[in-house]
């Protein structure tokens, strides 16, 4: 069945913010942590938390020692005061947009204006706005409440952050109607105004709607209730397992967004989910093609695909003559790399790619046997370039083998923070592009018939570079994942928005790497054509960014095909040349 994702469903900026910095203080591992409230509502994400020795601090509870997460939702001043006194770590988590609607209501009642909260009175931001108003903040949930406002000669009007669009115009109406000279905020977040934008958009190209998220999250609830006002058949669900198949299977495009407060990995199970449904209108040809297309890129054949294509563009660029051994050698190392280390560590794949995670559990012997195959069919590939290239590439496996294994005795890691490779921050993204770079670049100059240096490291970085980016690219779609799991890949360490500047710089440094080679004699021609694979991977970083495309099949498509454009444009060159 097909699907149609609207781009910004998920975490909103808030919300995400709130559960990184909860689970990085976690995975410190420096006592206890308390959020005051539920974090967010999504029963999931709380029973995950709980996991992570994270509980839910409520008034009256007595804890001596510890650190407590204000909730992105925000509190009153009130009790902010309260938690001070508690003597327990404070980290204020609060929406920057929340904290901002809170600053406009201190300000503009301090200046004797009466606020009025457009919004749902029990709901843990309002009650935080309001106190921040001292007495002069009135919530209204409809047109009706607005009469029984207080008179007053100075009024604002401000949103709650979620609040359907439509509805607060109405109240909005409804105000200036009394108060001809209110002041009106429409602070409702972009992040939820875009949500309920999409699904009116998405509407007139799917036969249905699914809106995953929590029962008890507002703005979930609201961006079911915007779909419903689209008169197609609306299905609410928390988890994949509460689909319903049966009306779903009459369908044949479906559209899916989520509430603010929904992980990605919860997104992802249920498109999954619905892609698997046999549309009674589906043709076979078509199911067949998907579901070859899914077992590729699932057993990590698509990427060993795409060494093979990348490593036919480095030959070319290292000037040597074009051969069937490096490609397939890069083919077998590559794909024996990823296979081992993914059955090795399946932590953070049971969130970041479930249906991926239940692939290598149901088929995990074939791919043992493929994986162990692989690596014997490397070692021979290498061996028939020579004695040097056999012992390197032996040493490249051996290192990629224990990368994902314990190398810190048990009595010494009291010692060292880090007991495996993959550990040590960033670690990920440098090792796959050293592999790849070496695989590809270093070891055919141990070969009798080596080409000259300079070409040679050209390709390396090129080769360096794209993986680079790759890996780090991949590393962001699934910070979620790996938070939970305590990873510390580069986003986690960097940041995202340092991580994507890096990536541009590297992109650049990449690009102007090719074009000098060039330019100065030390590579060929094909060095202009390949800058076109920096481009496309600054496409790439573009189309995350601006979320044209959202983390899922289609974005993880396009950057892959980075590396089968290279081997497209190597053979293009040869063709040309």
């Amino acid at each position: 069945m097909k699907v149609r994702l609207a781009k910004t469903a998920g975490f909103c900026m808030g919300v995400r913010r709130a559960l990184e910095m909860v689970l990085g203080e976690a995975n410190k591992d420096r006592g206890a942590i308390y959020t005051y409230g539920p974090l967010i509502h999504n029963q999931q994400v709380m029973k995950l938390l709980e996991t992570k020795k994270v509980s839910v601090f409520k008034p009256g509870d007595t804890v001596e020692n510890g650190t407590l997460v204000i909730r992105a939702h925000g509190i009153p001043p009130q009790e902010r005061k309260l938690l001070k006194a508690t003597g327990l770590k404070l980290i204020d988590a609060t929406c920057p947009r929340v904290a901002r609607v809170q600053a406009l209501i201190r300000y503009h009642t301090g200046k004797g204006y009466e606020a009025v909260i457009v919004g749902d009175k029990d709901h843990a931001e309002v009650i935080g706005l309001k106190g921040q108003g001292t007495g002069k903040a009135h919530v209204v949930g409809s047109v009706n409440d607005v009469s029984e406002l207080p008179e007053a000669e100075k009024v604002i009007v401000v949103a709650q952050t979620t609040q359907e669009t439509q509805h607060f115009e109405e109240v909005v109406g409804a105000v200036k109607r009394r108060f001809p000279e209110a002041l009106i905020f429409d602070t409702i977040c972009g992040a939820t105004r875009n949500r309920q934008n999409e699904v009116r958009a998405l509407a007139p190209h799917v036969d249905a709607i699914v809106v995953v998220g929590g029962y008890h999250s507002g703005n979930t609830r609201r961006l079911a209730q915007v779909a419903e006002s689209t008169g197609l058949p609306v299905f609410h669900v928390e988890t994949d397992g509460e689909l319903d198949k049966e009306r779903l299977s009459s369908l044949e495009v479906v559209g899916v967004t989520a509430g603010a407060s929904t992980p990605n990995w919860m997104i992802r199970k249920v498109v999954q989910e619905i892609e698997s449904i046999r549309s009674r209108k589906e043709r076979r040809l078509g199911r067949w093609i998907r579901r070859v297309s899914k077992i590729f890129f699932q057993s990590n054949l698509v990427v060993a695909l795409g060494a093979f294509c990348l490593c036919h563009a480095g030959s070319l660029l290292s000037g040597r003559s074009p051969d069937l051994l490096h490609p397939a050698l890069a083919f077998f190392s590559v794909y024996a790399m990823h296979v081992m280390n993914r059955l090795l560590d399946k932590g953070a794949s049971t969130y970041n790619d479930p249906e991926s995670a239940y692939f290598y559990t149901r088929y995990r012997m074939p791919l043992v046997f493929s994986g162990v195959f692989s690596m014997g069919a490397s070692l021979f590939v290498a061996g028939t370039l020579g004695l040097k290239s056999f012992l390197a590439m032996a040493g490249l496996l051996f290192a990629g083998s224990i990368y994902s294994l314990p190398i810190v005795p048990l009595s010494r890691r009291h010692l060292w923070r880090y007991s495996k490779i993959k550990d040590i921050p960033g670690s990920k993204t440098l090792s796959q592009a050293l592999a790849w770079g070496a695989v590809i670049a270093l070891i055919p100059l141990l070969e009798p018939s080596a080409t000259a240096l300079a070409p040679s490291f050209v390709a390396f970085f090129f080769v360096f570079s794209v993986v680079y980016v790759r890996s780090a690219l991949f590393d962001i779609f699934q910070v979620q994942g790996d938070l939970i799991v305590g990873a510390e890949t580069l986003p986690i360490t960097l940041g995202e928005k340092r991580t994507l500047f890096l990536l541009r710089g590297i992109i650049l440094a990449g690009g102007l790497a090719l074009a000098g080679s060039a330019l100065v004699g030390f590579t060929a021609s094909l060095s202009y054509l390949l800058l076109l694979c920096y481009i496309t991977l600054f496409l790439s970083l573009l189309a995350y960014e601006k979320r044209w495309l959202h983390p899922g099949t289609s974005l993880e498509a396009l950057v892959e095909s980075n590396l089968f454009l290279a081997g497209l444009l190597g053979l293009l060159w040869q063709w040309l040349k």
